[in-house]
């Protein structure tokens, strides 16, 4: 598992460095396998404001962008399609080493000065890709409007990120916050969680789940949520996620990811509007039925295997992965939001049997305890109710 220090010194004060940290933590038994610096080569590589873009004289495609720096200020030839006046960008000055965008195989190249159909470029503005960030190369990297000029790129996106091997008997560590908790041990910092509001007792109803097994889900709490807009995903949360290992999808599937990465509970999200009868029961499947899950593929279910239904199918194999028809999707408007507590052997069993093994499926099968539930569910919710600006939790079932 991957904890970026950034992540980590959020809830433990310290200001050790992430060596030590580490070093501490595999003496206390959580084995630090490696140690990952984001931003080691951005020498060279700064936070930028573009002042102006204008047309290129003699080329369609491009364009030339004035980016300032601090003290620098540069004319840069560049052809992104998505550069605008007013953006803070990074800006790799001469001398910097970027990954090569079109190479076929991943390479270095040093940056220098150049002439571009009669313009002369001093620098680049960067992609995520050359900065080695992701694979995205379409466009360049447009950073938050709060990241201050001239400050060194490594000092604004840097991080660094421990990588832990997390054995079957430390389920208490599969998390940021449970390393946390160790790191708090281990430096004698003080451990500050985030800090949680509480479900609206008002929104609780009956109907809205329905445990008919309740020897494989001990606890199951449901929230039902209008006004959602999917979207991407804010600028720190894509970067938090992808310094942990996960890509970002949506808004809505990120707060899902990231929860479970916090709290190391895992959450799901299902489209409201997409489930017969409004609501999910959790039951073993009947022989023969079937789920197409959210990888694309068609899966033959058995009745040792416990499921997330509506009224008329599966829509969900539970703690293993969604249904492909309940998905959440750019027209979602409402959602119901599964946190719960699956039996770690049924979770084992069936993932072996179907030939998947997701995230959830890695953290169901050590054993949860059910007491996370209700922290997960409340972190869930007020991040999709600060990144989905109008909406409201309807109703909630625990």
């Amino acid at each position: 598992m991957k904890v970026p220090m950034r992540w980590l010194r959020e809830f433990v004060a310290t200001d050790l460095p992430a060596a030590e940290i580490a070093h501490r933590l595999t003496m206390a038994g959580l084995e630090a396998e490696k140690i990952e610096r984001i931003g080691a080569g951005w020498d060279n590589v700064l936070v930028g404001r573009v002042a102006s873009v204008t047309p290129h004289p003699d080329a369609d495609r491009l364009v030339l962008a004035r980016v300032v720096a601090g003290e620098t200020d540069l004319t840069v030839v560049t052809g992104a399609p998505n550069i605008a006046a007013g953006q803070k960008v990074a800006l790799a000055l001469a001398g910097a080493e970027l990954v090569d965008a079109y190479a076929e195989t991943p390479r270095l190249k040093r940056l220098k000065p150049g002439t571009i159909r009669g313009v002369r470029s001093e620098g680049m503005v960067c992609s995520e890709k050359e900065l080695g960030l992701s694979d995205e190369h379409e466009g360049i990297l447009v950073l938050e409007d709060e990241a201050p000029e001239g400050m060194p790129l490594a000092d604004w996106l840097g991080d660094t990120v421990i990588e832990f091997e997390i054995t079957p008997n430390l389920a208490h560590a599969f998390s940021v916050l449970g390393i946390a908790r160790e790191a708090a041990a281990v430096t004698g910092a003080t451990l500050t969680p985030p800090t949680l509001p509480d479900l609206d007792p008002a929104s609780r109803v009956e109907g809205l789940v329905t445990v008919q097994d309740p020897d494989l889900c001990p606890r199951y709490l449901a929230v039902h949520l209008e006004g959602i807009t999917v979207g991407p995903s804010p600028a720190w949360l894509v970067r938090r996620l992808a310094a942990a290992g996960i890509r970002s999808i949506t808004n809505v599937v990120d707060i899902t990811n990231y929860v479970m990465l916090e709290y190391g509970q895992p959450t799901h999200a299902f489209d409201f509007d997409r489930l017969a009868g409004q609501g999910v029961i959790v039951r073993r499947a009947r022989a023969g039925e079937t789920i197409e899950t959210l990888d694309h593929q068609r899966r033959t279910l058995g009745p040792d295997m416990l499921v997330i239904a509506d009224v008329e199918r599966p829509v969900g194999v539970a703690g293993v992965i969604g249904g492909l028809e309940s998905e959440v999707t750019a027209e979602t408007n409402a959602l119901l939001l599964e946190i719960a507590t699956f039996a770690m052997g049924s979770v084992r069993r069936t993932a072996r049997a179907l030939g998947v093994r997701t995230d959830a499926s890695a953290r169901y099968e050590r054993g949860l305890d059910p007491e996370l539930v209700g922290d997960a569910a409340a972190r869930a919710v007020s991040l999709l109710l600060a990144l989905c600006p109008g909406s409201r939790v309807v109703a909630s079932q625990d």
